[in-house]
Parts: C-alpha cells; sequence; structure tokens
C-alpha cells in the first residue's frame, strides 16, 4: 500500500455499490418510465370513458374524480422513486472518491475546526460510548466531540441515576483512551525531530513509522477483542471503527517494512496523521443545568442550546430561578466554548466511517461549494438486525438512502438529521431569536415541528443555501427493533410535513426559472405530502368499491414499475426476493400509525400549537405500544374483510378480491411484526422540574460544586 492512499483505504465495495452497473439501471429505468406513463394516459382515458358510459352524475363524477386524485397521488410517488434511481444512478456514475492528495493539505496546514455534537436522552451507555468513539476516532485534526447530555440532572430512581452517572463518565474515559495514543505518537515524532537535527536517516526513521503502525494496529486490535457483542450492532462498529483501521495500519507497517520509499516531508506528514486519529477534546454540556437556556424537550432545542454559545466564554451566576450562563472574560469564565467552522450534529445510536469528517470538509471545501450548508450521508440501517420487524423496517431506510441520492441529483436534497456536517456560518444566517419569560431562545435548527431537519432545510434554501448528498454510505443509524419503538418514529416522520408545505411554497414561488421552480418542486413537494397521498389514498382504494375501475388492464401496469424497481433495488441492498412483500404488509400496517402523524399535522396547522416532540426509545427493552394503535390495526383488517364480504354480497368480483388480497397482507403483518410486540412491555419517560444541580461537566472542563454555591 503506497503512502498516496495509506490513510483513506476501505472497503469501497461496501460502500459504493460496487456490483451495480449504472448505465443499465439507467436504461432500464426510462423503460419503466415509458411503461408507467403510458399506462397513465391510458387510465386516464378510461376514466373519462366510465363517466360517459354512466352518465355524468353528480354521483359518478365524484367516484370518478376522487378514484382519479387518488391514483394520481399514488402514481406521482411511483414517478418520484423512478426518477430519483434514474438521478442516483447518474451520480453513482460520475462520482469519484476523493484521492489522498486531495486530502493530505488538512494535515500540513490548519484545518478547519470541527465540532461533533452527540445529543442523547436516556440511551444506552453502550450505544452512547459507540457513537462518541465512532466521532472521537475521525480521521480528523482540530476535532472537539461534545456529549450534549438531555436527562433529568437529578433523577430520583436508583436506575436513572446510574445510568446518567454512566453517561457522564463517558467523555472522559474516552478522552484518557485517546490521550495515551496521542502522546505516544507525539513522542515518537518528537523523537524524530531530535534524530533529524544530527542527522537524517531515512531508512532509521522509516523503519521507526514502521513500528509505529504496527503498535497503532495493535491498539485497535486490542479495543477490538475487548468490545463486548450485546447486539448486531457491535460487530459493525468494531468492523468500522477498529478491524478496518487495524488492517489498514497492519499493511502500511509490511509496505515500509518492505522497503517503500519515503522522504523526510512524507514521514513527518504520516505521523501527524496518525496523532490527528487519536488527538480529541471530548467534552460533555448539560443544557437543563441553567435556567437560562431552554428545556424545551426535543432534539433541536438541545443542539440550539449548545450552538448559542460557541465562540464564548461563561461564568456561572445564580439567581432566585437558578444558575445562569452569563458572558464574561475568558480568564474568569467558568465555561469556555471554542469557535468552530463546522458542526457534525451526530445521533447517540450511530457509527461513521473514520474519515467522514475528512470527507465531508472536503466538500464543503472545494471551489464553488461555498453556498453548501450541509454535506450528508443519508444514514443506512446497521445490517445483521436479528428480528424479522427490525430487518425490514431497516430494508425500508435503506431504500431511503437511495431515494435522498436521488432527491440530489435533482436539486431536491433534504437534510436527514442523524448525521450532517453543518456550516456554522450558514446557522448564523438562518437564526431566529425571541425572548421568552425574559431570557433570550436562539434557534439555529427550527423546533416548530417535530422533522426539525426537513424544516431547518427550507430555512437554508429560503436563504440562498444548498445541501448536499455525499454518494458514500458513510454512516449506519439503529432501527427500532420493536413495534412500539418504530410505531414512535414512523409517526413522528408522518408528522409535519404539511405544516411545513406553506414554507416550501413560497420558497418555490420566489424561483424565478420556471423550469428549476417546477423540477425542484416536484421532488420536495413530494417529500412533504408522500405520507399523506399515501396514507389516505390507500385506505379509500380498499374501503370504496371502485368496481369498474379494477376492471382496467392500464391499473396494475402504472403500478408494476414500481414494484419491479422496489425488489430490484432491495435485492442490490442484499435483502432477500420475498423481502417486498414484507416491506409492502409492514407499510399497510403501519397506515393507522402514519394517519396518527398526519392528523397531528392537521391539528397544528388548526389551532397552531406546537405538537409535543417524541424521541425514538432506544433502549434493550421493549416500548409497549399504544392501544388504541394496536386497536385501529385489528379494526382496519376486520374492516378490509368485512367490506370484501358485503361487496361479494353486492356481486362485485375484483373489489373484493383486491380487498382480501391486500387483507392478507395485514393478517401476515400482524402475525410476524405485531403480536411479537404485544408480548413486550414498556414505558416512556417525560421530563420532569428539574432541581439545581450539584456538579456542572461542560466543554472538557468540570465546574465546582462551590462555584455554584458561591454564585447562588
Amino acid at each position: 500500500m503506497s503512502a498516496a492512499n495509506w490513510i483513506t483505504a476501505r472497503a469501497d465495495k461496501d460502500i459504493l455499490y460496487g456490483s451495480i452497473r449504472p448505465t443499465l439501471e439507467i436504461a432500464l429505468t426510462f423503460a419503466g418510465l415509458f411503461v408507467t406513463g403510458a399506462a397513465t394516459i391510458l387510465l386516464g382515458v378510461e376514466i373519462t370513458g366510465i363517466m360517459q358510459a354512466r352518465g355524468h352524475t353528480p354521483g359518478v363524477v365524484l367516484e370518478q374524480t376522487v378514484f382519479g386524485v387518488v391514483v394520481a397521488g399514488l402514481i406521482y410517488g411511483n414517478l418520484v422513486y423512478q426518477l430519483t434511481r434514474v438521478g442516483f444512478m447518474r451520480r453513482l456514475r460520475r462520482h469519484r472518491s476523493a484521492a489522498d492528495p486531495d486530502l493530505s493539505g488538512y494535515f500540513v496546514t490548519p484545518a478547519p475546526r470541527l465540532t461533533v455534537l452527540v445529543p442523547s436522552y436516556k440511551e444506552e451507555a453502550r450505544l452512547v460510548r459507540q457513537s462518541l468513539l465512532s466521532a472521537a476516532l475521525q480521521r480528523y485534526p482540530r476535532k472537539r466531540v461534545v456529549l450534549l447530555l438531555d436527562d433529568h440532572p437529578r433523577p430520583r430512581s436508583p436506575a436513572d441515576r446510574a445510568a446518567l452517572e454512566a453517561a457522564r463518565a463517558l467523555p472522559g474515559e474516552i478522552q484518557r483512551l485517546l490521550d495515551a495514543g496521542a502522546e505516544r505518537i507525539a513522542r515518537a515524532a518528537d523523537a524524530m525531530e531530535r534524530r533529524s537535527a544530527v542527522r537524517v536517516d531515512l531508512d532509521l526513521e522509516r523503519a521507526e513509522l514502521a513500528r509505529v503502525h504496527a503498535e497503532v494496529a495493535a491498539w485497535f486490535e486490542a479495543q477490538s477483542k475487548k468490545h463486548p457483542v450485546v447486539d448486531h450492532s457491535d460487530p459493525l462498529f468494531a468492523k468500522v471503527t477498529y478491524d478496518e483501521p487495524c488492517g489498514l495500519h497492519r499493511r502500511r507497517a509490511a509496505a515500509l517494512r518492505a522497503g517503500e520509499r519515503l522522504g523526510r516531508s512524507e514521514i513527518e506528514l504520516e505521523y501527524r496523521r496518525l496523532e490527528a486519529i487519536f488527538r480529541v477534546e471530548m467534552a460533555l454540556f448539560e443544557r437543563k443545568l441553567f435556567a437560562n437556556l431552554s428545556h424545551e424537550p426535543n432534539k433541536a432545542m438541545n443542539l440550539n442550546s449548545y450552538i448559542a454559545l460557541v465562540g464564548g466564554a461563561y461564568a456561572c451566576v445564580r439567581d432566585a430561578r437558578g444558575v445562569h450562563l452569563e458572558k464574561t472574560r475568558p480568564e474568569a469564565a467558568d465555561l469556555i466554548v471554542p469557535k468552530a467552522d463546522y458542526l457534525i450534529t451526530l445521533d447517540a445510536d450511530s457509527i461513521l466511517y473514520p474519515d467522514y469528517a475528512l470527507r465531508m470538509v472536503h466538500v464543503m471545501g472545494k471551489p464553488g461549494n461555498e453556498r453548501i450548508a450541509v454535506v450528508q450521508t443519508p444514514y443506512s440501517a446497521v445490517p445483521g438486525a436479528p428480528g424479522m420487524l427490525e430487518r425490514i423496517a431497516g430494508a425500508t431506510t435503506d431504500i431511503m438512502y437511495n431515494v435522498h441520492q436521488g432527491f440530489a441529483g435533482h436539486a431536491g436534497a433534504y437534510w436527514v438529521g442523524a448525521n450532517a456536517l453543518l456550516r456554522m456560518r450558514a446557522l448564523i444566517d438562518i437564526c431566529e431569536s425571541e425572548r421568552v419569560d425574559g431570557i433570550e431562545i436562539k434557534r439555529y435548527i427550527s423546533d416548530r415541528t417535530v422533522i426539525e431537519d426537513t424544516e431547518s432545510s427550507v430555512d437554508l434554501l429560503a436563504k440562498g443555501w444548498q445541501l448536499y448528498n455525499f454518494p458514500e454510505r458513510l454512516s449506519f443509524s439503529a432501527t427500532p427493533s420493536d413495534f412500539g419503538a418504530l410505531l414512535v418514529q414512523r409517526r413522528r416522520w408522518s408528522n409535519g410535513g404539511l405544516v411545513i408545505l406553506p414554507k416550501l411554497l413560497r420558497y418555490l414561488y420566489g424561483r424565478r426559472n420556471p423550469f428549476v421552480k417546477l423540477r425542484e418542486g416536484f421532488f420536495r413537494i413530494h417529500y412533504l405530502v408522500s405520507p399523506t397521498l399515501v396514507n389516505v389514498g390507500l385506505p379509500i382504494l380498499l374501503i370504496y368499491p371502485f368496481e369498474h375501475n379494477l376492471h382496467s388492464p392500464w391499473l396494475p401496469l402504472t403500478a408494476i414499475p414500481y414494484f419491479f424497481f422496489y425488489g430490484r433495488d432491495l435485492l442490490q441492498l442484499g435483502y432477500r426476493p420475498l423481502d417486498l412483500l414484507r416491506v409492502y404488509a409492514l407499510n399497510l400496517m403501519l397506515i393507522p400509525v402514519n394517519l396518527g402523524g398526519i392528523l397531528q399535522s392537521i391539528r397544528q396547522l388548526v389551532t397552531g400549537r406546537t405538537v409535543a416532540f417524541e424521541r425514538t426509545p432506544k433502549v434493550s427493552s421493549e416500548t409497549l405500544a399504544p392501544r388504541e394503535y394496536v386497536f385501529a390495526i385489528y379494526v382496519f383488517t376486520t374492516f378490509v374483510f368485512s367490506g370484501a364480504v358485503f361487496d361479494l354480497i353486492d356481486g362485485l368480483r375484483l373489489q373484493p378480491l383486491f380487498a382480501v388480497f391486500n387483507g392478507a397482507f395485514f393478517l401476515y403483518a400482524i402475525v410476524r411484526f405485531l403480536r411479537p410486540a404485544l408480548q413486550g412491555a414498556g414505558a416512556s419517560a417525560s421530563d420532569a422540574p428539574l432541581p439545581r444541580p450539584s456538579a456542572v461537566r461542560s466543554a472538557g472542563r468540570v465546574v465546582r460544586d462551590e462555584s455554584l454555591q458561591s454564585a447562588g
């Protein structure tokens, strides 16, 4: 392995879809688009013919209009999926991963300052530790990693206290672990400097560098062996974070020992890169310790509270309402939050490839990308899920990775919040301030809806910023393992699009180029309204007897290309042939859940009251699904089958067949996905009033108890 690529070598086959032939897939997709378009036109002609044959009575016109609107909404999604597939394949065909010479400059001159923010609320310390290590071991210089702990700072139960203390201990533990490695490499680099001041012996220095690489490889190997395997995320974490770097450094040591020629400057550069792996500033911040920071129970305000402090020095001052952070001089500060050029937001159940930060910053720094605000790799599901529900839900996540890449290919990208690199200047540009109870609250990331990343995407677009999806799989995030947790996640995902839609329409209206406006709007609008179109449209088709329309051969032909390509994409992602049917069953079962989210959006539109944010539970115990949703799934299934019986009595043939076909998928979903979840139990916790803390840990420093007492 040459010095030109040792730091960025990795399993590209797993990341870049190495087995896919993009040109073939594009040709196939265009054929599918032609079939869909032709079938849609013929179906429209047929609907008009049905109205003429049955007479233009108000009832017939209304029935056929409703049918046409519902089917048009479903075909809209079909076309978007196929067009995003074309966009994704085109991006895949054009993409060339940055070569090492393009990335070396970040280790020669001062790199942009990077802070990784890991928001966490009542999550298992084991998972949080994985995410923190994944961030801390990024091959990037000048990096900070901050755990934004949002748990109640003074929990009452012993279990919650133990969990909180375990989470609080993580940054310090990781700091000590990595400092030891960074200091060893720094000492080796200093020894080289001292030897070179007398006489430069490149053979000796290459041998010493090989020894250091071997030590680094041994460290990664030891960490991998010590890492416990509790669930299927652990093998992935060990592979990405420990095993692949171990192999990389071992091969590098072998290449140096085999006589690879390096000059002094190249050896010095390798030492800088090695030290950058371990050199990190770990920190902990708890916003709920401070009375003048927002305590709104959502991830956006957890992030906003810290972002508002970036670049400042603060003293802890106590008044009647509690401890406050007030700006002060650095020498008098209890808390100093260094400046940052870029922020990475990383969910506390996510895993990054070690060169994620380096590659995202490289994209930001390219000429012409000065107006890019967000660079991300939409996350993939953690592979190897043991349960059927988690595996199939993960399949829908992996498909959405393709869709988001396709959105970017059509200038329709959205920020997907599990991980992203954010330009600090862009966040400042969209920041909004307000005073609440006499306290200034800054919102860089919108918390008006529960899909804060989506609304913030529109805010950035309105200010002239752009969003970019990097076409490599460099991030993974956990999928809910039980139905209760999945319900919370998917209900939140379906809630908020209708609230954001007017803001998006205002942005699109201001676009001057009509072609750009239509193209961008075609994809962006669908992302917001698709939950409503699908989850309202399908029940109408299942419940109302559109018998005359079901005789049409063009109706199924409009849908066949969509299911063909969805299944083909699942196979290319490594899923099984029958998983397409399982995905369909899961999506049917989630209709009542998605409708619940849609109704919450409508209620917010009508009342103006913000919907409470619900975090997806990320714990090993099962989450209890709300009874009303379980009841709704059973009622919906019963209604579909009873409707089929009544349709048969009325002499219909295709409508009951259509209903029974889909009802069978409902039953399958209940047996395979829902019933196992009903055997588990769980509970969700809510935020409680916050007493005064006994200690404040933040920004890599600990504020002593006595400093708070004296402030009070």
